[in-house]
């Protein structure tokens, strides 16, 4: 699929965006693949990494900010047949204490990636989203919620080109800056470890496999969709006892705008998911969008029994859940943070 093809990635610094490069650029033939981010130092320490000096004649740096129009504009005027669209801000608590921030870039910085890449004839557009844009419980996972209904929403504007715009959701990668394993390992050294709530619940989703599901939904989409990877569970007193059975463990309360459980398919989306193999679809419910399922199937070729789930695909209700062998398994990949 992105053999000879030009693939546009922001946020390409970030941890999702550097594997997701890497897994393109050692395991396809792309044309180019440009990295579009505003941090200049993780360019610089991304551009002479061993894992990618080797490609820089197929790789372009482009610092720049969603949130400006012009730049987005000047750097996808080249024409891509990609885009994978992750820059966002993140952190729940910075995103409460500045909201138009977080709404500017968020928001306006994904509309403005939407309109270059219609502009300069993308093929295909994928955003990625948040389990905690399924009922918003925060700033941040209401304009997560926001960023999906205009991605998808982009569909129905674009009678005259050719363009798809999808989104996948899904929930914290395991072992990315700021995700729990790093901090309870740090944490360890004092031998307490803070925990919001001991009944708390989480998906478990490492760094590969979100590369791997973004580029299985870029093969499959047609265009409306939300992508939503099936995933093992765990509970979060589990992992806090995996780190170490000798520490303290104390229960602090919930944060403001925390959940929890995780929800990745609501009650209310029910109505238009489908339940494939390892995979969930929730379906556009746009009157323009021409999305229905038997299309899907047969453009796909998908062999498999589809079903309509019957109850909310959260971390609390879901089939499958890790063991403290699995989870220790786990954090043995991420000693290196402490």
């Amino acid at each position: 699929m992105f053999n000879n093809k030009k693939i546009f990635v922001t946020g390409g610094t970030g941890t999702f965006g550097k594997r997701f490069i890497q897994k393109v650029i050692n395991n396809f033939n792309p044309k180019k693949v440009t990295i579009f981010s505003r941090d200049e130092h993780k360019q610089y320490e991304m551009k002479n990494s061993n894992e990618f000096k080797k490609h820089l004649k197929k790789l372009r740096f482009f610092i720049g900010d969603v949130k400006d129009n012009d730049r987005v504009n000047m750097a996808l005027r080249e024409g891509y047949d990609f885009v994978v669209h992750a820059a966002a801000l993140k952190h729940i608590d910075i995103a409460e204490y500045n909201p138009f921030e977080v709404v500017k870039t968020n928001i306006f910085g994904t509309y403005n990636v939407i309109n270059a890449s219609m502009q300069f004839d993308v093929k295909k557009i994928i955003a990625l989203s948040t389990d905690k844009a399924v009922s918003p419980k925060n700033l941040y996972g209401a304009t997560k919620l926001v960023l999906e209904k205009i991605v998808n929403a982009a569909n129905n504007y674009n009678d005259t080109s050719k363009i798809s715009f999808s989104v996948v959701r899904y929930g914290n990668v395991m072992g990315s800056r700021g995700s729990v394993i790093p901090f309870f390992l740090k944490k360890r050294k004092t031998g307490k470890l803070p925990l919001t709530d001991l009944k708390s619940t989480r998906f478990n989703i490492e760094t590969d496999d979100a590369v791997n599901f973004v580029i299985k939904s870029l093969k499959l989409m047609q265009g409306g969709e939300v992508f939503v990877p099936m995933m093992k569970s765990y509970r979060l007193i589990d992992l806090a006892k995996s780190i170490s059975e000798k520490v303290k463990i104390i229960e602090t309360g919930l944060r403001p705008g925390e959940k929890l459980h995780e929800s990745l398919v609501s009650q209310e989306e029910l109505l238009n998911t489908f339940e494939f193999k390892d995979f969930f679809v929730v379906a556009p419910i746009s009157q323009y969008n021409d999305w229905n399922i038997k299309k899907f199937i047969k453009k796909n070729n998908i062999k498999s029994k589809i079903k309509q789930p019957s109850k909310e695909y959260n971390s609390f209700n879901n089939k499958s859940f890790l063991n403290k062998s699995e989870l220790k398994q786990l954090i043995k990949k991420f000693e290196t943070f402490e």
